[in-house]
């Protein structure tokens, strides 16, 4: 029945968790040169700068020129920035035009990111289209990836908690404990297992079928994610060894401290591969990550021994406060965590973290409210007789009835019953797996203060220096065969004053198409200004015009009219940032 339970909670999560798009944890808060801006001379070399120290792949960083072909590039390298800068260097011999830069990097706490931007070199000419970066992950590596996440983190709480249990409660037969600590271990070797063959794909946006190459997976033995997960593997055997002894009855100091240190160290190989490896305070963030997932594993794996075994009252009672304690933990830890990765409080209605956050906090306050019913009845008297007993109807007390007398006994208030706390317990082990899948969709989210941080710098980057470009790629469909495409559109620089547009059409198979009217406003809606017109004009394979005025800075919209033959066009409409 509990497994039914957790199946309905798990499938959907794991469902919704592949449909997502890809979130990672570094963003992109600077490039040197910028992005759309037009250089006098060839630069030397490229910088990248993110939220957080980035790893690097091979081809992290691809750069075509103005003819759409790929040039030669040394290996990039962490720039003297640090772990949070890449560098390039370029050729020698960059030739005038734009230059469209493709990049791929895995945050620091083993989620990939990519993306790409232009630079241009004496002039602005028709930019290669801008490499599909996709999703960074392939869809097949990440739902698998995400499978074996969700299936670890259940499978590390049941272990430790059940072993927590055997240790705290001390139950007369712990036989029934037997099968799912073994489904546990195994899960769990399992999950490890497939993370590790899935980290070079995962990494590299490919699909499962490269997960065996031989060179790919030595390459993932040397990244921190990877020795995590192999530390991982080898704490497995002693873990094994240890859960023997405490089925076997052994009780020592020696099983009982070996058993601790090994359940500490199986969640710090969480703790320095997820959010806690960067960003602020990591010595103090990875202490409390491990407190917080030792907290939540004692807790909820002791809910599911609890619910398997037949114990004394007594030893319910025990575990009653040994899961207070673990709430203490977790609502203390939870509450740094929470503050340490959202940032600024309207993240919380801003960015995905944030609203992943407030579900998981409603989902606890849901598991609180449930462990209160649990707790109130460990302290009733019908936990005073064994699981499963019946429970006498005076339990309330009062004289025993006389022979021959048939008078029934006052009406007593109804005590819960065992059976009752049952379900309870049930009903917190179900709400604790959302709890757990919340909390991994949580760990591949982008955390709020990152994604404030990286816009907060970019846009105090974007006014300054050398104006920036807006580059967009607007779709468009005629809803016929062959009537499909994408119009590219740069505003240089993007600013209040004189513009200067450059639009390219692209057809269905990518390549540059011809169309005999392609007509652009923009309008400000805020300010009830426009649609003012920009008279674009064909220049022998691209629309072009040097004098568009946009008067007033914000958010404008752009109104793209494609028309392909005399009677059949479409407009499709984008936004774009116009700065002061």
């Amino acid at each position: 029945m509990l497994l039914g339970a957790v199946l309905v909670v798990l499938v959907p999560g794991l469902l919704l968790g592949g449909a997502a798009p890809a979130a990672a944890h570094a963003a992109l808060s600077g490039t040197d040169p910028r992005d759309g801006t037009v250089l006098k001379s060839a630069p030397r070399h490229l910088d990248l700068t993110f939220t957080e120290s980035v790893g690097l792949l091979d081809g992290s960083v691809r750069v075509l020129d103005p003819e759409g072909h790929r040039l030669r590039l040394a290996e990039p390298r962490h720039g003297p920035g640090g772990g949070d800068t890449v560098r390039v260097a370029l050729p020698r011999d960059l030739g005038t035009g734009t230059y469209t830069v493709a990049w791929r990097v895995v945050s620091a706490d083993s989620h990939p990111v990519s993306g790409a931007f232009t630079f241009s070199v004496g002039e602005r000419t028709l930019a290669a289209a801008v490499p599909d970066t996709g999703p960074p992950e392939d869809p097949a590596t990440k739902s698998l990836h995400n499978m074996a996440r969700y299936l670890a983190y259940l499978a590390v709480a049941l272990l430790i908690g059940a072993a927590a249990f055997v240790v705290v409660c001390r139950p007369a037969d712990p036989a029934p404990l037997r099968t799912p600590l073994r489904l546990a271990w195994w899960t769990l070797l399992t999950a490890t297992l497939g993370l590790l063959v899935l980290r070079a794909p995962y990494e590299a946006g490919t699909g499962p079928a490269t997960a065996l190459d031989a060179d790919a997976l030595t390459g993932t033995l040397t990244t921190r994610p990877g020795l995590a997960l192999l530390a991982r593997l080898a704490l497995l055997v002693p873990v094994a060894f240890v859960l023997t002894r405490l089925l076997g009855g052994s009780r020592t100091r020696t099983t009982l401290a070996t058993g601790a240190a090994l359940a500490t160290a199986l969640t710090l190989t969480w703790a320095a591969a997820e959010h806690a490896s960067a960003g602020i305070q990591v010595p103090l963030a990875m202490a409390s990550h491990v407190l917080h997932l030792l907290a939540a594993s004692v807790w909820l794996g002791g809910l599911v021994a609890l619910y398997r075994t037949r114990v004394a009252p007594a030893a319910v009672t025990r575990f009653s406060r040994l899961a207070f304690t673990s709430v203490t933990v977790l609502v203390v830890t939870g509450t740094y965590q929470s503050w340490r990765g959202l940032g600024p409080l309207d993240a919380l209605t801003s960015t995905s973290y944030g609203r992943l956050l407030l579900a998981k906090l409603a989902a606890v306050a849901l598991l609180l409210t449930a462990a209160t019913f649990s707790r109130r009845w460990t302290r009733s008297p019908a936990m005073s007789a064994p699981v499963g007993a019946r429970v006498p109807a005076m339990a309330g007390g009062g004289p025993p009835e006389a022979p021959g007398d048939r008078t029934p006994p006052p009406a007593l208030p109804e005590e819960p019953s065992p059976r009752a706390l049952r379900r309870s317990v049930l009903v917190e082990a179900v709400i604790g797996v959302v709890v757990l899948v919340l909390t991994t969709v949580l760990t591949s989210t982008l955390p709020g203060r990152a994604a404030t941080e990286a816009a907060a710098t970019a846009a105090d980057s974007a006014p300054a220096g050398q104006p920036l470009a807006a580059v967009t790629t607007v779709p468009f469909d005629l809803g016929e065969a062959g009537g499909r495409g994408t119009v590219q559109l740069s505003v240089d620089p993007a600013r209040v004053g004189e513009n200067s547009v450059q639009a390219v059409v692209f057809g269905p198979d990518g390549g540059i198409s011809t169309v005999p009217e392609l007509r652009l406003s923009f309008t400000l809606p805020a300010q009830g200004i426009g649609p003012l017109a920009a008279d674009l004009t064909d220049r022998g394979g691209y629309w072009a015009t040097d004098s568009l005025d946009l008067p007033v800075a914000g958010e404008w919209t752009m109104r793209v009219t494609v028309r392909t033959t005399d009677v059949d066009q479409v407009t499709e409409s984008t936004r774009i940032r116009v700065w002061g």
